[in-house]
């Protein structure tokens, strides 16, 4: 890709970004069952969330070797390299670890519940690195969101006869959203002149040197089910991998702060995907409040900001 000078999403730009924002979300969305499915639970375990981790970062790696030499990719810019690597820990190590820890001990949808707190997460670290403002009215929303997720917490903890301390798993889903927010953002940053394919693609390749030799040193030694393994393709392929095509440049062209909120969605897709694919019933408490916690985020969405930026795009910016 040659270099040009940066170019401001059009209104056109901004529709398709929101789109691509929206395949990218679908995608995820079946991330928490299909990691639940793959770890198995404390009373059935299958694959070490630390194999999960490393493996699916492999998977896509050997995956985006093979893409960056077929698009003979360029390398990447010395000022890419700090939001690559940004991505990289969020994305690749973080978000992976902490979410296949957790799931082994609650369930998918308890999980999706947390996860709602990701576009008031992105929304967050985008207005701090990328520095796109919001009404006050928006972070009003947002803390409203937070405490709803914190308020289910605490119930779920008081259920359980732990009073109200908050369950170590619950630590782990927080720790999740905020590494996956700040990947999110790294991304997003790289995808303005990188692009979003080659954005994903280099994080999974410079992740290799770790991720191969930790895939092999964490290999099950016990057997494993037929539908773990087939989890762990689809978290490998398209979690980690297929789905940032579409999330990276939506967030690039639609604005971050923007496009994460369509994240809302996220946690009914969830929900209603671990039913069939892990028999989980449908908590009237767990639907409750997810409910709320994606209308305090609806409602934040629909106020108004005060500077529509995006970061700038490349003249290039539609080669992949």
């Amino acid at each position: 890709m040659s270099a040009g000078l940066p170019l401001a999403p059009t209104d056109a730009d901004r529709q398709r970004g929101l789109w691509l924002g929206l395949l990218g979300v679908a995608v995820f969305a079946l991330t928490l069952p299909m990691t639940r499915l793959a770890t198995g639970t404390t009373e059935a375990p299958q694959l070490s969330p630390w194999f999960v981790t490393w493996a699916r970062a492999a998977l896509a790696g050997m995956l985006s070797l093979l893409f960056l030499l077929a698009t003979r990719a360029r390398r990447p810019a010395p000022s890419e390299v700090r939001p690559l690597l940004l991505a990289l820990a969020g994305n690749v190590i973080g978000f992976p670890l902490l979410l296949g820890w957790a799931l082994r001990h609650v369930t998918a949808s308890h999980a999706a519940v947390f996860t709602a707190l990701l576009p008031l997460a992105t929304a967050a670290v985008a207005a701090w690195l990328m520095h796109q403002r919001a009404r006050w009215s928006f972070w009003l929303f947002a803390v409203l969101g937070s405490t709803l997720v914190v308020a289910y917490a605490l119930i779920r903890a008081a259920q359980a006869g732990q009073g109200l301390g908050l369950e170590p798993a619950d630590a782990l889903l927080v720790g999740a959203v905020l590494a996956a927010s700040l990947g999110y953002v790294g991304g997003a940053q790289a995808t303005a002149t990188l692009g979003a394919e080659r954005v994903i693609s280099w994080v999974c390749v410079l992740a290799l040197p770790v991720t191969v030799p930790a895939s092999v040193l964490t290999w099950p030694t016990h057997t494993v089910s037929l539908p773990a393994w087939l989890a762990l393709a689809y978290v490998g392929v398209f979690s980690m991998w297929a789905g940032f095509f579409a999330w990276f440049r939506g967030l690039a062209l639609g604005g971050a702060l923007r496009v994460s909120q369509l994240q809302l969605v996220q946690p009914f897709i969830s929900i209603v995907a671990a039913v069939p694919l892990l028999g989980e019933a449908l908590d009237a408490m767990t639907v409750l409040f997810a409910l709320a916690v994606v209308a305090t985020v609806f409602l934040g969405r629909r106020t108004t900001l005060r500077t529509p930026t995006t970061i700038p795009l490349s003249t290039h910016k539609g080669s992949p």
